[in-house]
């Protein structure tokens, strides 16, 4: 069964626009391997950090979004926990909200409420 996801993380700031292009199609790549679908990539640019994490102030921010099954999340997190270039990571499941037809008494009341 396939879950919707967002894995935001943040990689070093010192990184040129090569090697950030290169970790961005490294982890798309390894979720596509992985059976992964409709992946989606924003890459947020540098921004300041709330708090010093690993002697930087500042991160690339890049957020992906995407379905795939539940097994990929353990994969993705283990290869940027041992990356370098990545400082922080978060994946967050994101609800689906599935409204039944038979909940709904008019079709004015299904359309507000989708």
């Amino acid at each position: 069964m396939t879950n919707n996801y967002e894995t935001m993380y943040i990689l070093r700031p010192d990184l040129t626009e090569e090697q950030v292009e290169q970790a961005v199609t490294r982890y798309q790549n390894l979720l596509q391997e992985q059976g992964a679908t409709q992946v989606e990539i924003q890459n947020r640019g540098k921004r300041r950090l709330a708090y010093e994490i690993a002697k930087h102030r500042e991160g690339i921010y890049i957020q992906m979004n995407y379905q795939a099954p539940g097994t990929v999340i353990a994969q993705l997190e283990r290869a940027m926990r041992l990356s370098d270039e990545v400082i922080r990571y978060l994946t967050i499941k994101q609800e689906t909200p599935e409204i039944q037809e038979s909940q709904a008494s008019s079709p004015e009341e299904a359309a507000a409420m989708s």
